[in-house]
């Protein structure tokens, strides 16, 4: 689910009443809420909407909720940065929020594309590579490495330099292989990213990251949620399984069957998800009567602020949101973001048919 954005002037007061309002919805038993509080307190990252109603969930866990909504890790921070009078734009592309004066010459050494000047400043600044910058205000690139600043995701120039692999190639051999979690994080980052596949590096970058120990399972949700199939490919051919999540997204039906009986409850919800998405109706089919319910909020890291039924009215999935609808997907739920319908979607989308199809739905109930 994306973060929420502080406004210019954040008022302490306003969010403590947000956080008495989620307080409130979580009593009423609001599905919505359920949905934000599992996002955004990690107590109850993998509970069920009747687990999260029936659990005590106090002042306390409504502000921490809150602040990891607007992208802090605590209350605490969130509270520091609204007092502050000196307060940063969170705005701003990530370099210009680095501080650290050695970390930001990496990164404007690493966006012209020298390599050797790059080289240079690592080998004089040998633990460089395994340093973290942290930046607040979002739910991803939080806590990155240097390495992870080759995939221009989030997007800071739009574009990459020519020699970006070579770039990344460096930072590697600079004692960068040694850090597995920051490769994994970057390979998710560059199969996710369209700027990697607009400048044609992304796969040369995955091929690079896998071949200094990347595992090409860690980014494949990452690939198929974004719809990067070319990058999907590419983590098979390295070796990525095709288990459930990543049948249903890439309309493998043989194998969505194969792996349904065996698959977790979280794999079936993210198959549902995506299947939805990407709009293969008859693995959506599969799973609803396997026992999907077609009315959760999706998990987290798969659009979890909407349906099912509204990723696939926005992409005009005609087929798809016909079998939803015929299988009991409610119309009337609005998702957390923008507070719409799937007829909203399919409208902002100018999805005319579909948005006829619900439409006439709508005034049959």
């Amino acid at each position: 689910m994306p973060t929420k954005h502080l406004p210019s002037k954040p008022d302490i007061k306003h969010l403590k009443h947000q956080a008495k309002d989620l307080l409130d919805d979580h009593r009423a038993g609001k599905l919505d809420a359920n949905q934000r509080i599992r996002e955004f307190h990690p107590r109850f990252h993998k509970a069920t909407d009747a687990a999260i109603t029936a659990a005590p969930f106090t002042l306390s866990d409504a502000h921490l909720a809150i602040a990891r909504e607007y992208g802090f890790p605590s209350w605490a921070r969130l509270k520091t940065y609204v007092h502050r009078t000196d307060r940063p734009d969170l705005g701003r592309p990530k370099h210009e929020q680095i501080e650290d004066p050695v970390f930001r010459r990496a990164v404007d050494l690493l966006d012209d594309g020298d390599t050797d000047g790059l080289g240079a400043h690592l080998m004089n600044h040998p633990g460089l590579v395994h340093q973290r910058v942290a930046f607040e205000g979002g739910n991803y690139f939080t806590n990155p490495t240097l390495l992870e600043f080759v995939a221009e995701n989030p997007i800071r120039h739009d574009a990459l330099p020519p020699n970006i692999v070579e770039v990344a190639k460096t930072i590697l051999e600079a004692e960068g292989k040694s850090d597995r979690a920051s490769i994994d994080e970057t390979l998710g980052l560059v199969c996710s990213g369209r700027v990697p596949r607009e400048c044609g590096v992304q796969i040369p970058l995955i091929d690079l990251l896998c071949d200094y120990g990347a595992n090409p399972n860690s980014a494949m949700l990452s690939a198929l949620v974004h719809g990067e199939f070319q990058a999907v490919d590419a983590l098979i051919r390295r070796g990525a399984q095709v288990e459930l999540t990543a049948a249903a997204a890439t309309g493998r039906f043989e194998d969505a069957r194969r792996t349904l009986s065996s698959a977790e409850p979280e794999s079936r919800h993210r198959a549902l998800a995506l299947a939805a998405q990407h709009g293969h109706a008859e693995i959506v089919r599969l799973l609803l009567d396997a026992g999907e319910d077609p009315n959760r909020y999706n998990p987290a890291g798969c659009h979890s602020h909407s349906t099912p039924l509204h990723q696939a009215a926005v992409a005009g999935h005609a087929d798809v949101v016909q079998v939803l609808v015929e299988r009991g997907a409610r119309l009337d739920i609005r998702d957390i973001w923008h507070q719409g319908t799937p007829l909203d979607w399919a409208e902002y989308g100018e999805k005319k048919d579909v948005a006829e199809y619900l439409r006439l739905q709508h005034e049959k109930t």
